[in-house]
């Protein structure tokens, strides 16, 4: 029994557009997932993947779980300080609590910011490992779409982030963090940091090329020679912080120098494919035209702006309006977020013929809202979609028709993950010509086996999209493609 190792585990996540109209605070959180200690459900979730992973592990590794409370929000705006202090004294009373401790498991984002604070997790880690000490195990697992500070390096013995994106492997992330945070334990390794900061911010899809290979040769390097983990931080556009940025995060075991020459070199790869990576982002009316003269079925278009996973409200109607207007028929649209719209739905109930105003609420950016006669063709309390073996809430949710275009309307706001968003509302979408969602890459691996095409259209809006011109006021550092080379020698360097 002295074998035994006491584990805490807990979760505590958001991304922060640091530009959205949102603001975020506990009811987001109650809303998207929040599971009290020992209430974490069997099905893992975004950021809290390591409660079952560990759960599955605990026997074998001689672990004693003691479970703290998970918690998340859907990506939204500025973090509200009362809520961050809450959930963030929350969670360190919990740890206090289950003190002694030998390993300290916690999933997190890695874009949380809150007013007042630039670096939550940063803040976070610092904090637990004040109350556990030096000794203590500290690992974390992150969104590749998150900051890269000091302050977690220094106060984390373990980071590991998902590699793909779309994130379908956020359960194969936690499941290394806690193989790693046990041979750690069992003092078979000494996991040391190397990073590499590519001085870049870019969109890094990794379901094609170059990214596709890029994240085959990681996973090939992981376990050879002194390589434990390898992690590409790509860094979150719409987050103003002074750490904003892609790099890469090499942990080996002791052996910094080669380390460091992995990350540079993996990091300078990276950093030679800026400007390519991005599928072709194309202008609404070409996405459009693609779906109309399209001969098989169904098209699905992204509008890769107006995506409520970047933080933005979700309820643009920018290309809904055009869809209107071009008198296109049996397409399915989702999501437009407007909770009053869907209680105004519920109160009419399903089959009434009613004047909507939905859509457009949040910002001026979004378009203006859409007035139209529409039928309500289904209710769905508390309605879901999947996301890997995830559950993802949608709130009450309502399937309202316009002339053969077929909407839905949520209260909770979430990206686009799965087509059987559209069928759970009761729309078929394989029998739809086209599939009209509101997501950037995540959405890919579940709807590439239905669609015909797949088209990226991109919407000006909310979105701070364009790193070269966003008013950043935290940035200080020179990166692509605010700067053309920023790696590139200066004056000061050739002189020395």
């Amino acid at each position: 029994m002295s074998n035994l190792k006491r584990v805490f585990l807990a979760s505590l996540a958001t991304e922060t557009n640091t530009f959205s109209p949102l603001r975020t605070d506990i009811r987001d959180f109650k809303e998207s997932f929040y599971a009290p200690p020992g209430e974490h459900p069997d099905t893992p979730t975004l950021c809290s993947a390591v409660f079952p992973v560990s759960r599955s592990k605990a026997d074998t590794f001689g672990w004693v779980l003691i479970e703290g409370t998970a918690s998340w929000a859907e990506p939204g705006g500025l973090l509200n300080g009362e809520t961050w202090h809450f959930l963030r004294n929350q969670l360190l009373d919990e740890l206090k609590e289950a003190m002694p401790l030998d390993i300290v498991i916690l999933g997190l984002h890695g874009a949380m910011v809150a007013q007042n604070c630039l670096d939550c997790e940063g803040e976070l880690l610092e904090m637990v490992r004040g109350i556990v000490g030096p000794d203590v195990i500290i690992g974390a697992t992150l969104d590749p779409h998150s900051h890269l500070s000091q302050k977690r390096t220094d106060n984390c013995n373990i980071l590991v982030a998902f590699k793909e994106f779309p994130h379908t492997d956020f359960v194969v992330a936690a499941e290394s963090l806690c193989d790693l945070a046990a041979l750690v334990a069992e003092g078979k390794i000494q996991p040391v940091y190397s990073i590499f900061d590519c001085k870049m911010i870019e969109v890094l899809p990794t379901s094609r090329e170059p990214m596709r290979g890029f994240v085959d040769r990681m996973v090939a390097l992981e376990g050879g020679g002194s390589v434990l983990s390898i992690s590409t931080i790509h860094g979150f556009m719409a987050g103003d912080v002074p750490d904003l940025g892609t790099k890469v995060l090499v942990i080996t075991d002791g052996d910094k120098a080669g380390g460091d020459v992995l990350a540079q070199r993996l990091g300078m790869e990276l950093f030679g494919y800026r400007g390519t990576t991005r599928p072709d982002f194309v202008e609404a009316e070409v996405g459009l035209n693609t779906a109309v003269n399209a001969l098989a079925h169904p098209v699905v278009v992204a509008d890769v702006w107006d995506n409520p996973g970047g933080g933005v409200a979700g309820d643009s109607t920018l290309l809904l309006r055009r869809i209107i207007d071009r008198k296109m028929t049996n397409v399915a649209f989702a999501t437009i977020w407007d909770p009053v719209a869907v209680r105004t739905c519920f109160s009419a109930g399903i089959g009434a013929r009613i004047r909507l105003r939905f859509g457009g609420k949040m910002s001026d950016l979004a378009g203006a809202p859409i007035d139209a006669d529409v039928v309500i063709r289904k209710l769905v309390s508390d309605a879901t979609q999947s996301f890997g073996s995830s559950v993802v809430p949608l709130g009450d949710s309502v399937w309202i028709e316009l002339d053969g275009i077929h909407m839905v309307l949520n209260t909770v706001r979430s990206q686009v993950f799965n087509p059987d968003l559209f069928s759970n509302m009761g729309i078929d979408p394989q029998a739809m010509d086209s599939l009209f969602i509101k997501s950037t890459n995540h959405f890919y691996d579940a709807f590439a086996p239905i669609a015909a095409d797949i088209v990226y259209v991109a919407v000006n809006g909310p979105y701070p999209n364009n790193p070269r011109t966003n008013d950043y006021k935290h940035l200080k550092r020179d990166i692509w493609p605010r700067i053309d080379d920023p790696h590139a020698p200066t004056a000061l360097d050739k002189a020395s």
